[in-house]
């Protein structure tokens, strides 16, 4: 089963996949220009990479954006099951995991390792 998880932000989406078991690999992040064009480019990616299963980072702190992640799954033509879990801390755990290895710029690396962490999360692998 092939799956994949995203982490959604407000103007990028980290994305992450898993096609041989537990072994979790971080993809180039989508630059989210407005919700209807990401929403486009992540359906894009499932269906190029013929995903099964998308996870989805969910945060517990924050009203806001859970409205926000739910409103933009909504927006997603993907016909496979859609999962969500818990995110809180992610992309600070994927900034710790990286110090001295990556800059941390702003071009969505970090995003994608965040991905990566809620998948193995849900792969039950951390």
């Amino acid at each position: 089963m092939k799956l994949c998880a995203i982490d959604v932000g407000l103007k990028r989406i980290g994305v992450a996949t898993s096609v041989f078991g537990d072994i979790v690999t971080p993809q180039e992040p989508i630059l989210r220009k407005n919700r209807d064009q990401a929403a486009s480019d992540v359906d894009k990616f499932l269906t190029l990479n013929q995903i099964d299963k998308l996870i989805i980072g969910y945060p517990s702190s924050s009203i806001d954006m859970q409205n926000r992640i739910r409103h933009f799954s909504g927006l997603l033509k993907f016909g496979g099951e859609k999962i969500f879990v818990e995110e809180d801390m992610s992309s600070i755990e994927a900034e710790e995991q990286t110090k001295g290895i990556i800059k941390h710029k702003r071009d969505g690396k970090i995003d994608s390792i965040a991905a990566s962490i809620i998948l193995k999360r849900y792969l039950g692998c951390l």
